[in-house]
């Protein structure tokens, strides 16, 4: 008979049904990045391979009775509709982390996500279905965003509390990694379809492809992360660090002010966001003769750029501090807004110019987003104030971009983007003002 193994070594399972130890593993640092960074690339590619279709498919495939510009208007206007259920997914999700847990939650909103994106591979064209194809299209768009409100884990912000004081700058930078990285693979992707395939082909089925695997990377996320998130070692720490599901309802009662704040603060870096991946992409491809593989070659290229910078802003926030880097950023907004729109009608140079530079100062101010958020609230509503807060900035500043920057360039000239992306460095300047235990920071 063999005698029981040593309660330090008692086995528990994880989702998978792989055999976990308990007792020799301290959990690290680097293994949560790694966690959060396989997660952020999943999600991220999942958004852009949509972005990337909603300028080059969706406008022909289920608005062909109208122009092309007011097709791409309408695309925008299906493609915010995510951000509009992501707040509401994440009111869902919370009630389903609080009965069942973490690892279910995460199980359900992956193969949610997954699925509706995967499902939008099969959409038949308007020509096909009439109508019904775009309200499957817009169903399934906000079935992603549902989704997304789902996929808090929790793990950034275990990140940054578990990072050393003089060193959280860096750590805050890990999880924005993701946007550059996903941008960067689906970029690549559509282009090597496009220039592989006859046009024809490619309206006709080469461009659900990234979509087939999009669902693929959710899987192996959602494998990465259940892994991290369902042990003993990981739930111990979530809840020793007070980061565990509360009610959102009563998070934004006590917490409204830090939510407005939160939200506000970053609303510079996720304008430029999508003014300098989703907007030029589409303006390029209706009012210019650069062909859309040579684009999106130059948007994988200047993404390279963003993640230097990602890493860069780590360095500089643990050196300068995070509210400096984000007003010194919030200022160069300001400025690229002035100029920096008008350089995607100078030809080929303007555009590498613009998208070079759009990246650049993304990489710093994205870089620090992420940051601002979490340190603010009191540890007991830290993992939902956290979530709420996220949702609402990526609702007020990014949600509509691509459909108001271009509809502002085409009836009054790019130099009203501009003006759109000047607001948000305003209003991320008056956040920092507002936010005085931030001021009080390094």
């Amino acid at each position: 008979m063999t005698s029981p193994a040593p309660s330090h070594l008692s086995p528990t399972r994880d989702a998978l049904g792989v055999p976990l130890f308990k007792g020799h593993h301290e959990p690290s640092p680097g293994e949560i990045a790694i966690g959060v960074v396989i997660g952020r690339t999943s999600e991220f590619f999942d958004f852009f391979v949509y972005a990337i279709a909603s300028v080059l498919v969706f406008p022909k495939l289920f608005f062909p009775f109208l122009d092309p510009l007011e097709g791409t208007l309408w695309s925008f206007a299906i493609f915010s509709l995510a951000f509009v259920a992501r707040p509401v997914g994440s009111l869902v999700f919370m009630a389903i982390d609080r009965a069942y847990g973490r690892g279910t939650k995460l199980t359900i909103a992956l193969f949610l996500l997954g699925g509706s994106t995967a499902a939008i591979a099969f959409l038949p064209s308007y020509e096909a279905a009439g109508t019904t194809s775009i309200w499957l299209l817009a169903l399934f768009r906000l079935g992603q965003g549902f989704a997304l409100g789902g996929t808090w884990d929790g793990l950034a912000s275990l990140l940054a509390l578990n990072a050393p004081e003089h060193r959280r700058g860096w750590y805050a930078m890990i999880p924005q990694l993701g946007a550059p990285f996903g941008l960067i693979v689906a970029s690549a992707l559509f282009a090597f379809m496009i220039a592989e395939l006859p046009a024809a082909d490619f309206l006709d089925w080469g461009w659900r492809y990234p979509f087939f695997v999009a669902f693929a990377i959710n899987v192996v996320a959602l494998f990465a992360r259940l892994r991290i998130v369902v042990t003993a070692e990981f739930e111990h720490l979530f809840s020793t660090r007070d980061l565990q599901p509360v009610s959102v309802l009563g998070t934004i009662r006590t917490e409204w002010r830090t939510i407005v704040i939160g939200a506000l603060a970053p609303l510079a870096s996720f304008a430029l966001f999508h003014m300098v991946t989703v907007f030029p992409l589409s303006w390029v491809f209706l009012y210019t003769r650069e062909a859309p593989t040579r684009f999106l070659l130059i948007e994988a290229f200047s993404a390279v750029f963003g993640v230097a910078a990602v890493i860069a802003s780590g360095r500089i926030a643990d050196r300068i501090g995070r509210r400096r880097l984000l007003s010194g950023c919030a200022a160069g907004i300001a400025a690229f807004s002035g100029f920096a729109p008008q350089l995607l009608d100078a030809g080929t140079l303007g555009e590498v110019a613009f998208m070079v530079f759009g990246f650049i100062l993304l990489g710093l101010s994205f870089g620090q987003s992420s940051g601002v958020v979490s340190s603010a609230f009191p540890t007991e509503h830290r993992y939902t104030g956290s979530a709420i807060t996220s949702d609402l900035a990526w609702l007020l500043g990014a949600g509509f971009a691509p459909l108001a920057a271009l509809w502002l360039s085409v009836n009054f000239g790019l130099i009203a983007s501009g003006g759109y992306l000047l607001s948000g460095a305003l209003i991320t300047f008056a956040a920092l003002w507002l936010n005085t235990e931030l001021a009080s920071r390094r």
